[in-house]
């Protein structure tokens, strides 16, 4: 027994065997309490939530669980270390890694609890009220809110750990001048996502073409929109853009004006061309996707026929490439049966001899 006193109380960097047996064993038994709390949360709270009418007790629990765990071991870690001699240096910054640990765990915790409740009840609200303006800007609010969470998390543990923070942030706002003059293209994006959501110019899931791009808008977001393209690729595109080029909404379109050239023979005559032209207004009527206006004439002479041009219109959500398929499938059956020939360019060569 004296010989197990005397080890223990051999020294090394200034503590006991003893001492460094005990902060190691407080690291232990903080990691096994840790793990206990985990399957206390996952095994028993969890059952007993579950059996409850609300869901807001299952998001809690399921968020909060591991930042709980990650703070026992952490206290555990700290609490450890903080009955050891260390030089101050080493003590101080276990303080400090202490306080910002904590204060990082908390931010984490809350940005968890935020995003399941975004998830769980404000999203689901958004997508039931008939106004797109909230579904815009909730993601907006969404990324708002979780930085605010993070700032403030970093300030008060870097406030908590002895760093001035007031003076940190004074010479934050110094810099913050010169970095808005770097960041100048950014915030003209910026004003560009807001100047989208009070013209309003599309919403999410219009069809748009701007800047050579064709695509469904995906997310609006504060300094960047993304397109799906036709292709099914995303295409990120700088909001400023916006302000700067024409954008067409194909969304909003009332129909869709098609403008159909039929070339025939010059073998034609006046009244084989007007019964072509009639037609085409037949076939147009009898199309229930078309509406009633449209546009038939006998536009010209071509260099190798004789034009008839069909303007048709498509009515809105109307499938356009199924409705031109059987509008063209229409004419060209009923041009065939009729013994109208279609046109295709021919050339006349006259062989001149001189005597």
């Amino acid at each position: 027994m004296t010989e197990l006193n005397e080890f223990l109380s051999q020294t090394f960097y200034g503590n006991s065997i003893m001492a460094w047996s005990i902060s190691l064993g407080i690291i232990l038994f903080s990691s096994l309490l840790g793990k206990i709390v985990y399957w206390l949360f996952s095994k028993v709270i969890r059952a007993f939530t579950s059996r409850t009418k609300t869901k807001l007790d299952d998001i809690i629990v399921d968020m909060i669980e591991e930042p709980i765990v990650f703070a026992i071991i952490a206290t555990g870690i700290w609490f450890a270390l903080s009955i050891l001699v260390l030089p101050e240096m080493a003590t101080s910054a276990v303080s400090h890694s202490y306080s910002m640990i904590l204060a990082i765990l908390i931010g984490w915790m809350s940005v968890r609890l935020f995003d399941a409740i975004y998830q769980e009840y404000l999203v689901p609200w958004a997508e039931k009220t008939e106004n797109d303006l909230d579904d815009q800007l909730l993601p907006i609010v969404r990324k708002g809110i979780k930085t605010i969470i993070w700032v403030l998390a970093i300030i008060i543990g870097l406030n908590n750990a002895g760093y001035n923070v007031g003076a940190l942030i004074a010479g934050l706002g110094i810099g913050g001048l010169a970095l808005a003059m770097a960041a100048k293209d950014t915030v003209s994006n910026v004003f560009g996502g807001f100047t989208i959501f009070t013209d309003q110019p599309f919403r999410l899931k219009d069809r748009i073409i701007v800047s050579g791009y064709d695509g469904t808008v995906e997310e609006i977001g504060i300094r960047s929109t993304r397109l799906k393209t036709l292709a099914g690729r995303i295409v990120t595109i700088p909001n400023a853009k916006f302000a700067d080029a024409p954008v067409e909404n194909i969304s909003i379109e009332p129909s869709r004006k098609i403008i159909l050239e039929l070339g025939l023979t010059y073998d034609t005559k006046p009244d084989q061309m007007q019964q072509a032209m009639d037609l085409l207004q037949t076939i147009n009527d009898a199309n229930n996707n078309t509406e009633e206006k449209t546009v038939v004439a006998f536009s010209g002479f071509g260099d190798f026929s004789l034009n008839v041009k069909l303007t048709y219109y498509i009515k809105k959500g109307c499938d356009v490439a199924g409705t031109q398929s059987d509008i063209n499938m229409a004419i060209l059956r009923e041009f065939n049966e009729r013994g109208l020939e279609f046109a295709f360019p021919t050339q006349t060569l006259y062989n001149i001899q001189q005597s």
